[in-house]
């Protein structure tokens, strides 16, 4: 179960810095730069949106590279959303994910690939059963580079599909962690209805499709 990183402010000769830190990541701030580690490793981060949240943090999870996955809230205009906010279609935001990864074990243009593997593109505001504007498709980038990646793997999957992409791509701006209960989600509640019959099957489909990027059981 993830742990909630709680602000600590360092004095001394690390006055410039304010470190965040739990037991799995340490958010580390200075000059404007944020980095994150973990047990010494420097970590990137990636924001995705791809429908139900559960659906999507399982696959990431299976994911070489990966270290930590959250699920939240992000692309809306709401500060401090709620689940059942997020719900109504008001808030702007979408459930999203963002994935801490060690970018010498997987880059960010093998994250997009799993990350269109997983959805279908082409479904405007929806994936699977879900409907509604907060389970809409969205690639956040952090700069020209990544972006300049999103749009190059669109255009190659603008000549697969015969629809047109829906998936919107968008700067990263917040994100919102969302509620402890839905964090792990599918991971603590494996007999759960929906888990088994659409996140498990599209986590196992999407594992398929991305093979050769797959953490190996040890």
């Amino acid at each position: 179960m993830k742990v909630k990183i709680v602000l600590l402010l360092l004095f001394g000769f690390f006055s410039s810095c304010a470190q965040k830190k739990n037991d799995k990541i340490i958010v580390s701030q200075q000059n404007g730069v944020t980095n994150y580690f973990q047990n010494n490793v420097k970590l990137k981060v990636a924001t995705f949106a791809g429908g139900c949240f559960w659906c999507t943090e399982t696959i990431f999870e299976n994911i070489i590279g990966v270290h930590e996955v959250i699920s939240g809230y992000a692309g809306g205009h709401e500060e401090n959303p709620t689940y059942e906010a997020v719900g109504t279609g008001r808030t702007g935001h979408a459930e999203a994910f963002q994935v801490y990864y060690d970018p010498i074990l997987i880059s960010f243009k093998d994250l997009v690939r799993v990350f269109f593997a997983s959805i279908d593109p082409t479904i405007m505001n929806g994936q699977g059963p879900d409907r509604g504007t907060q389970y809409r498709t969205i690639a956040f980038y952090n700069n020209d580079e990544e972006k300049q990646i999103i749009l190059d793997k669109i255009k190659a999957l603008s000549k697969e599909y015969k629809d047109p992409i829906a998936t919107e791509i968008l700067p990263f701006d917040k994100f919102y962690e969302a509620e402890d209960y839905h964090q792990d989600f599918v991971k603590r509640n494996p007999n759960q209805r929906y888990v088994r019959y659409e996140s498990i099957p599209r986590r196992t489909r999407t594992l398929e499709k991305v093979s050769d990027l797959v953490k190996q059981e040890k």
